[in-house]
């Protein structure tokens, strides 16, 4: 990849703003937080196709960043996507083209993955916790999306309602507070199976969380 490159780009960002970096391409300025259909087919269509890999990249880095941030399952699945993609590009496993390819594909897949999601009518530490609770395909098999979701509004409440500044690093907050996912799942009759791994999930969501939630 073209290092040079990278530097206009980034210093182009810090000075003059996002938006400028499209105008280098040539391309009108697009609806950035949507990666719109029209945006990406621009960027299939640039003529340079490692300045395109270097949008999308971007692109994806700062909206997985911004929409994903606090969100544990969505931002590792999409952040260790886009890593071994662009891993296999910089080791020329797969050329620029594909590359591009792959990136617009992750890139509507995330936005049809933030669309669905809103559709949830869920907050966002509701679909966080639903999110952690649906990470498992029996779960989502035998409870459903509506089932899934009043978990995942319950333990939200609950677990709101016992945060504490410091109940990361005391291990007796973490008993109880595991002790009450448990029963919550134990209660809805999730999976047996993937409690255990469920309720380790949910608590690591809660642990990313706690400290808006004890502002």
């Amino acid at each position: 990849k073209n290092s040079v490159l990278k530097q206009i780009l980034d210093n182009a960002v810090v000075a003059e703003g996002v938006t400028d970096v499209f105008a280098l391409c040539g391309l009108d300025k697009p609806n950035i937080g949507l990666l719109s259909d029209e945006f990406l087919d621009d960027v299939r269509r640039m003529p340079y196709r490692n300045l395109a890999v270097e949008l999308l990249e971007k692109l994806l880095k700062d909206n997985i960043k911004a929409r994903t941030g606090n969100n544990v399952v969505q931002e590792k699945k999409y952040a260790d996507r886009l890593q071994e993609t662009l891993r296999r590009y910089n080791n020329r496993g797969i050329e620029t083209a594909q590359v591009i390819e792959e990136l617009i594909a992750m890139a509507k897949q995330f936005q049809a993955e933030m669309e669905r999601e809103a559709a949830l009518g869920l907050n966002p530490d509701e679909i966080a916790f639903y999110d952690a609770l649906a990470n498992n395909e029996s779960a989502v098999r035998e409870l459903g999306d509506e089932i899934l979701k009043q978990i995942a509004v319950e333990i939200t409440e609950k677990l709101r309602a016992s945060a504490t500044v410091d109940w990361q690093v005391r291990e007796s907050v973490r008993a109880r507070l595991r002790i009450l996912v448990r029963r919550t799942l134990q209660r809805y009759k999730y999976p047996p199976d993937d409690a255990p791994e469920a309720v380790e999930l949910v608590l690591k969501q809660a642990e990313v969380l706690s400290n808006a939630w004890s502002v």
